[in-house]
């Protein structure tokens, strides 16, 4: 019985050591891949999708507004405008407001061509 005792023993203190390999390894990876200091921000103004893994995304750097491809495999720089250069944002439906009621003004503002 003392054998069955010291194998158990033996067994747990190497899953313990293998384990505070695993965590120590987590964290050195998650240590050495963190951005280091002084990065410029970085701001994501919005994206929208053109196909099922294509989409342009407007950023903002260092007042400049990149407009950007991204695909799968790559990121291509499509224009490049100074941030005062970029037009205001259409106005969002205002909350509280019917979206329906909404819906039917943009048609007939639409319609209308106003």
């Amino acid at each position: 019985m003392p054998e069955l005792g010291s194998g158990l023993g033996q067994m747990l203190f190497g899953l313990a050591v293998v384990i505070a390999i695993l965590f120590a390894t987590l964290w050195a990876i998650k240590r050495l891949s963190a951005p280091r200091g002084g990065s410029v921000p970085l701001n994501v103004l919005g994206a929208t999708a053109v196909g099922p893994r294509e989409r342009v995304v407007l950023v903002e750097l260092a007042g400049k507004v990149l407009v950007l491809g991204v695909t799968q495999s790559s990121v291509q720089t499509l224009h490049v405008l100074d941030a005062d250069q970029l037009p205001a944002a259409a106005p969002q439906t205002p909350a509280g407001r019917d979206f329906s009621a909404w819906l039917r003004q943009s048609v007939e503002r639409r319609k209308h061509g106003s």
